[in-house]
């Protein structure tokens, strides 16, 4: 059994043997809370006197295995469960099988309710409608196999169909074949009653990770079509908050993936864009319910997904040690759009907002891993990538794209490689020595000996695997949007009276600057309390609808945990994140983490207490890192 593997996470044998395309034959059962049924892989063989396939699984229940339509029930075996990795799937293969041959692999199985950390089912009482329970999935990183056998990595792309049988709507990353997206809901059935065929294809092939399904009470409305365009977008939600979800999203999104399209040099290449607003418990960003404040003062989050589909979708990671290519790539990328769609200084703040998570997480494991400060991090067989899980990939990767156009001269020496960068590597895994590499033959081709000497001059050991608290070298940003921040929170800092503050003082500043505002007050000695309750009167952030604003409130609230109302504030932190105050748990890791780390130095037992009462209604993924924080 030596599978000769290079991604430190996967113990499939996907050099030698890998997925091509997959087809699914699911039925969701919300009682038992599991989802039965096969999959097919249809796999191509890479290697002579090939004995077996390897695949990735944790915690599903294997039923029957077959090999070309032959059962081979007595040969499959299941190996030792790994705590990260979980256990590989040994599948004998017929003797003969040459490079290039193809071979056909039939796995029935179900997923398990407890132990399969991809899947979040939801009771009816933790949707916002109430009616009907939800499912949805979580792949990334490595939790695909929780939901498939599957080879894991993202080294592996395949092309996929499926067929979901479920009482609810049911969702998935793919193109909806039938019943029409736009035809009646549930194909006109009976919502939670009747059980409908969904049926889905994804022509493009996608890493394991990107396998997504959602399933509850749903419904669509479409946004409209761009002339000219081959693709089609729209939001699906649940029908009593469709509407506002359909107003707060119409207008920007394919604005932005035109302009995106524009900027790369690429059409969108997966046909259907549409945007899901998942319960409030999904661990990562996205859409989500928390992003419907109103006014769409964050839809621009849109602008980081719809990127994606380029840097992360299109030109993948070979592996975990490479995320940042993704995420770094990702949120430059995404800045640059700031530029197009607003203003340079609105790049500038982007870089300017980012860098605070950036500084805060560099110091956090300064005290734990430093390991995790590198962009190219060494994981050793069987870490867990969720355990670098930071903003050091996003913002240290974008900060260091945006150093590599400074050194170059600037944006008009940079997009005419990033286009080329988009043209050779598009829908392929890769690593960052083949980007570096790519990065000087380019300039090689089509620069100079000055764009060769300026990323020469670059210190690629310390941008790459650096430790530290601070980047390799200073950044500067423009400043314009913050001035006004800085100025009030210095203000704020320095104050003895509060009377001297106003609703005004923050009435021309969009969400985003008052975000930049309490930021920025964190880098100040704590507030005295009575401040901190004239700052949240009277600028309402105490009961602020907008998820962002009432996070860094309670953040320059609880800054100073001994305070005399330190309790105070972190009951009221508690209630917010748990879902108690609007029923709707704030299930973002980039809002419960902070929150759960802020409130278990106030008090350890109130926050384990408030987080075991409301365990079930955060992620699994969530959950394992609310307890790193509380056990840290």
């Amino acid at each position: 059994m030596n599978a000769e593997t290079t991604d430190p996470t996967s113990q499939s044998n996907y050099r030698q043997i890998s997925t091509k395309h997959f087809s699914l034959d699911w039925s969701i059962d919300f009682h038992e809370k599991v989802i039965k049924g096969s999959i097919t892989h249809e796999l191509t063989v890479h290697t002579n006197d090939l004995k077996e396939v390897i695949f990735d699984t944790s915690d599903v229940v294997i039923k029957r295995v077959y090999v070309e339509g032959e059962s081979c029930d007595a040969q499959y075996s299941l190996g030792e469960r790994h705590e990260v990795m979980g256990s590989a799937l040994y599948i004998p293969l017929p003797a003969g099988l040459q490079p290039g041959s193809s071979v056909k692999v039939t796995i029935e199985y179900n997923t398990t309710e407890l132990g399969c950390k991809a899947l979040q089912w939801l009771d009816k009482a933790q949707t916002h409608g109430k009616t009907h329970p939800y499912l949805f999935s979580q792949c990334q990183p490595i939790y695909a196999r929780g939901l498939l056998p599957c080879q894991d990595t993202p080294s592996v792309k395949a092309t996929y169909e499926a067929r979901i049988t479920s009482v609810l709507p049911a969702l998935m990353s793919a193109i909806r074949v039938s019943p029409p997206a736009e035809g009646p809901v549930h194909d006109g059935k009976i919502v939670g009653q009747d059980a409908v065929i969904y049926v889905y294809n994804q022509p493009v092939p996608i890493p394991s990770y990107l396998i997504a399904i959602a399933s509850g009470n749903l419904c669509y409305h479409a946004f409209e079509k761009l002339e000219g365009k081959d693709w089609t977008s729209g939001v699906w939600a649940e029908p009593d908050i469709i509407n506002d979800a359909w107003w707060e999203f119409k207008e920007d999104t394919t604005r932005f993936l035109a302009a995106e399209e524009e900027l790369v040099g690429m059409p969108y290449k997966f046909g259907v864009y549409d945007l899901l607003v998942l319960p409030p418990a999904f661990p990562y960003g996205g859409m989500k319910l928390a992003l419907l404040t109103g006014d769409r003062t964050l839809v621009d989050v849109v602008v980081h997904e719809i990127t994606h589909s380029y840097f992360g979708n299109g030109i993948t990671h070979a592996d975990a040690s490479h995320f940042w290519l993704n995420e770094g790539w990702t949120t430059y990328i995404e800045r640059l759009l700031q530029q197009i769609l607003h203003s340079p200084a609105h790049r500038g703040f982007s870089f300017l907002t980012g860098s605070k998570y950036l500084y805060d997480d560099l110091k956090l494991y300064e005290q734990r891993n430093k390991k995790y400060q590198k962009l190219q991090i060494e994981f050793e067989k069987g870490e867990n990538p969720d355990d670098a899980y930071s903003s050091v990939p996003y913002d240290k990767g974008a900060n260091f794209l945006l150093h590599i156009e400074r050194t170059l001269g600037g944006l008009d020496v940079f997009l005419p490689y990033m286009k080329d960068y988009v043209k050779t590597f598009m829908g392929q895994s890769i690593t960052t020595e083949m980007w570096k590499e790519h990065l000087f033959g380019y300039y090689t081709r089509f620069g100079g000996d000055d764009e060769l000497e300026a990323l020469k001059s670059i210190d690629w050991d310390a941008w790459l695997f650096g430790t530290g608290v601070t980047l390799p070298v200073p950044m500067e940003y423009d400043m314009t949007l913050a001035q006004q921040s800085y100025t009030l929170a210095e203000r704020w800092s320095k104050t003895k009276d509060t009377s001297e503050f106003s609703a005004t003082d923050i009435s021309g500043m969009d969400a985003n600057q008052i975000g930049a505002f309490l930021e920025r007050l964190q880098s100040f000695d704590p507030l005295p309390v009575a401040h901190i309750d004239d700052l949240g009167d009277l600028y309402e952030l105490v009961n602020s609808p907008n998820a962002e604003l009432r996070l860094r409130f309670y953040q320059v609230a609880l800054l100073d945990p001994k305070s005399a109302k330190s309790e105070q504030y972190a009951t009221s932190a508690l209630s917010w994140v748990v879902g108690e105050e609007d029923g709707m748990v704030k299930g973002r890791m980039k809002f419960c983490r902070p929150i759960f780390r802020a409130v278990f130095a106030v008090d350890t037992a109130m926050a384990q207490d408030k987080y075991q009462e409301h365990k079930s209604s955060f992620h699994p993924i969530a959950r394992d890192l609310i307890e790193q924080v509380r056990d840290n």
